[in-house]
């Protein structure tokens, strides 16, 4: 069954992705201003709050000191994994400083390599992640009367049995790597598309 939990971080903001009914809502640092704008009380706030003037009065914050080995980011979905929380939506995680948004990257290879399902969503974009599995992304997100593409990149050296259906840009038992961009700016048909990799973490790029 999924669980989801929903993190707003304190980069670019998409107003149009917020929490949905039963999701746990986790402020990362200043995440909790977004959330606050929009009138949207989190279940827990987590982080160094370094980003906000002052540290928010709330019945369950877990802060953490400003120097330390994770981003605020990592510390909220370590303590969403804790609650058992199976699926991701990281808002506020892409935009701004560059570093963030490869580390917020790096978080989704994470939860991938533990069998959990995270999401990056932004403005124009939406970045998962796949881990030695398959991803199918139904109709809706693959119409095709907005424009949209789809990108997947090799997370590691090497991503081997690649294959990619329902994409104008077909693949069966490729390979990719991380020197080469040849699976940037493919294309929806319109129909269901199936992404699927036996060895290896492909970015997803929609």
């Amino acid at each position: 069954m999924e669980k989801r939990c929903y993190i707003a971080g304190a980069g670019e903001f998409c107003g149009s992705e917020l929490p949905q009914q039963g999701d746990y809502v986790i402020a990362a640092d200043g995440g909790y201003t977004a959330l606050a704008k929009r009138g949207i009380e989190p279940d827990m706030l987590v982080g160094d709050f370094d980003s906000l003037s002052e540290i928010p009065k709330h019945s369950n914050i877990k802060t953490s000191p400003v120097e330390k080995d994770d981003t605020d980011m990592m510390l909220a979905v370590q303590e969403g994994l804790k609650l058992g929380y199976n699926y991701f939506i990281l808002n506020g995680g892409l935009g701004g400083r560059f570093d963030h948004t490869l580390a917020n990257i790096q978080i989704l290879s994470y939860l991938a390599e533990n069998k959990v399902r995270g999401t990056l969503v932004g403005n124009n974009e939406r970045i998962t992640v796949i881990c030695n599995d398959e991803i199918i992304i139904d109709s809706g997100m693959a119409d095709i009367s907005n424009g949209r593409l789809l990108s997947i990149f090799s997370a590691g050296d090497v991503a081997s049995g690649v294959t990619l259906t329902g994409l104008k840009y077909s693949l069966e038992n490729a390979t990719l790597t991380n020197i080469s961009p040849m699976g940037c700016s493919n294309e929806f048909t319109g129909i269901p598309a199936t992404i699927s990799v036996k060895d290896g973490t492909l970015i997803i790029v929609m």
